[in-house]
């Protein structure tokens, strides 16, 4: 059962429409309609017990009595009949099944039960099957349209390069419907509800691998298999078919996890992102942007061949807001080379030869200056694409064919892989003449630069693709570690700079410890019960001497048993007082989806104010650990800031790569917060750890 297999559904060549209605508007009927409408050429066996004909085909009344074998059969007839009929179809050869009816397992546990008959019936038979709940798919090539969303009443979907995969029907029956709108076309379009066979990580796998589809675009509420989405993504992003992900929903966190920086910090939609970035996806924050994205893409071909971007204005505000949303979207604005600055001034000398380029409104008086402008700025730079904002030009098309599209064409015949994108106000009349060859028309410049933005940043990703590693650590289960003194033992027996602590189960053994240790010490409450030590007073720094250790030791008891008198108190810790170096975080959440996920980020006290951290997926090399590190902004303290001395950030990056191991070989483990661990000029120290198991 691989996503080579999906053929079955997209490639059908017959199809069977088991509860097919008469009623063109009924959903039976809907289907057989839209699919007799879109120009599908292939064979179609309406299947309904209670008619011999329907909307002028013979009908059938039960997929077992067509003649042949059809590819395919959709069934959308009541919810206690699609076992039935599933079981009909499979017996009667059928190798493709989309499910249309719902009220399986998004209803209840009887439905999931019978969901999950259902996708055993198919996974034995070889069948491949879209849903159930399902709104069905499209392949737009070749017009089967196995869906009977109310969209095709307005909008039939042309053939295009951009495929969609979505688990909410809903969600992509608007996306493809404002795509239309907009002029962009499809390969193919699947909604895999709820997901009991085919997923949308399988769809993205299969997508991969269409040589149809050019771009990816994806939504999802969660994925079930956080390794297969993984593969899917990376398989795209080899094969340079840029994703762009819609992602919904934020998954709540164990009461265990909460508790806990990382917890907080690692949750499960942070898990999410860190894995598109790391697999080469871009995450869109609306349907406006994904759409953005897909058509600057769709269109140009290809990526744009760096992040630098060059801007021919005739508007010096527009300039402006062009460079603050390079800031915003990860692109650079590099100043104009001085050999293209001096070839602008001798066509255009009313210019501002910069970057932004402000052409003004004095660009009408020089014959095709705009575009000749455009010729200079590409053949005396390396600018990757080149934004011309031409204000309402676009509104005239017969002006625009002369004075543009033409000389446009012409000019991108002479730059090949240099892209020029446009801005202007306009009829979709110019839209689809630019868009011919290859120049995608924005009406917004912010929205044009930050989709160049989202590309270039898919492009980086490409460069730096996480490589799956195997664990090379046998699995093992962890002991007790509810305390920070036996979480630091399991941490230090892993190799993190532990320093040594001694556990005290009254106050001459907490004095005796301190005098060996050495002045100053810190004192710390011990309870598996208790995770925030300072917020029941189980904590006192920078203890001095002797007496200091007597006087510290009864204020703690005392404050711990007033403020929690429940709690089982296994004693103090003494800990030597660690001054200077750089505080940060080192975390791992074990996340429900994707496995082991190493953060790291600014920490102490600034942890949850700044929430400076990055997050990364297990296992981790020295070399991912240290790309990791680098994201993080408060790694310029560690570089040695404003003149301080420099930290050990190899320490750091050795501890990263450690912490990974020991959550590798212990799958057991929920969460470990070591917070802070100080980075110092040389070598790093664990100052508190909680680790929670399952």
């Amino acid at each position: 059962m691989t996503s080579s297999t999906l053929s079955a559904l997209f490639d059908a060549k017959s199809v069977a429409i088991i509860g097919a209605s008469s009623d063109p508007d009924r959903i039976g009927g809907r289907v057989l309609r839209f699919l007799r409408e879109s120009g599908y050429e292939g064979a179609l066996f309406p299947i309904n017990r209670s008619g011999s004909e329907i909307q002028g085909l013979p009908a059938y009344p039960s997929v077992l009595d067509v003649p042949g074998v059809p590819d395919q059969a959709i069934i959308v007839v009541p919810t206690g009949s699609v076992e039935s009929a599933l079981h009909d179809a499979i017996q009667k050869g059928v190798k493709s099944v989309v499910v249309l009816t719902a009220g399986f397992a998004e209803i209840d546990a009887q439905g999931r039960a019978a969901q999950d008959r259902m996708a055993a019936m198919c996974k034995a038979a070889g069948v491949r099957m879209i849903g159930p709940n399902s709104l069905g798919l499209l392949n737009v090539e070749s017009r089967l349209f196995s869906t009977f969303s109310v969209v095709l009443y307005g909008v039939r979907p042309k053939a295009g390069n951009i495929a969609l995969a979505t688990q909410s029907g809903a969600f992509g029956s608007a996306l493809y419907g404002a795509a239309t709108l907009r002029g962009m076309g499809f390969s193919k379009i699947v909604a895999t509800g709820n997901e009991a066979d085919v997923d949308v990580a399988e769809a993205i796998d299969y997508l991969a691998g269409d040589p149809s589809t050019r771009v990816i675009m994806a939504a999802l509420e969660s994925a079930k298999d956080g390794q297969k989405l993984r593969r899917a993504l990376l398989k795209a992003a080899k094969a340079q078919k840029p994703v762009i992900i819609m992602k919904v929903g934020r998954s709540e966190l164990g009461a265990a996890a909460a508790a806990t920086h990382t917890g907080s910090l690692a949750g499960n939609d942070a898990a999410y992102d860190a894995v598109f970035s790391e697999c080469g996806a871009y995450r869109a924050q609306s349907q406006e942007q994904m759409l953005d994205i897909a058509y600057l893409i769709s269109t140009m071909g290809h990526l744009p061949i760096n992040n630098e971007l060059a801007v021919l204005t005739s508007s010096g505000g527009i300039g402006v807001m062009v460079a603050d949303a390079c800031g915003d979207s990860g692109l650079t604005m590099p100043a104009l080379p001085e050999a293209a600055r001096t070839a602008m001034l001798e066509l255009l000398p009313f210019a501002v030869a910069a970057n932004p380029l402000d052409v003004t409104a004095q660009i009408t008086s020089v014959k095709n200056g705009t575009v000749r402008a455009l010729d200079l700025m590409l053949s005396n730079s390396g600018y990757g694409t080149t934004l011309a904002f031409l204000a309402s030009a676009g509104l005239a098309p017969s002006s625009f064919k002369m004075n543009y599209a033409q000389p446009l064409a012409e000019l991108k015949a002479r730059h090949p892989g240099r892209d020029v994108v446009i801005v202007t106000l306009s009829v979709p009349e110019v839209d689809r003449e630019l868009e011919e060859i290859g120049i995608p028309v924005f009406n917004d410049a912010t929205r044009a630069t930050f989709a160049l933005g989202a590309a270039a940043t898919i492009r980086a990703r490409w460069a730096d693709l996480y490589e799956p590693v195997e664990a090379t650590r046998q699995a093992h289960a962890l002991g007790d570690v509810s305390t920070e003194a036996l979480a630091k033992e399991a941490l230090a027996d892993a190799g993190l700079p532990v320093p040594r602590d001694v556990l005290s189960v009254d106050v001459e053994a907490a004095v005796a410890a301190a005098d060996a240790m050495g002045y100053p010490v810190v004192l710390k409450i011990v309870s598996p019960q208790i995770v925030h030590k300072t917020e029941v007073g189980g904590v006192a720094l920078n203890v001095s001497n002797a007496d200091g250790v007597r006087a510290a030791y009864r204020q703690i008891m005392d404050s711990v048993r007033a403020r929690a008198p429940e709690v089982q108190i296994d004693g103090i810790l003494v800990c030597p007082m660690i001054v200077g170096g750089t505080e940060m975080i080192l975390g791992m959440n074990n996340d429900a989806t994707f496995g082991p996920m190493i953060l790291v980020g600014a920490g102490g006290v600034n942890t949850e104010l700044y929430k400076d951290v990055s997050l990364v997926s297990a296992p981790l090399t020295h070399a991912r650990a240290r790309k990791a590190l680098d994201k993080v902004k408060a790694t310029a303290l560690l570089k040695g800031w404003r003149g301080a001395a420099p930290k050990d950030m190899d320490a750091l990056v050795k501890a990263m790569v450690k912490l990974s191991d020991f959550a590798m070989s212990h799958p057991d483990i929920v969460s470990v917060d070591v917070n802070p661990l100080v980075v110092r000029e040389t070598g790093a120290a664990v100052l508190d750890a909680v680790i929670f198991k399952q």
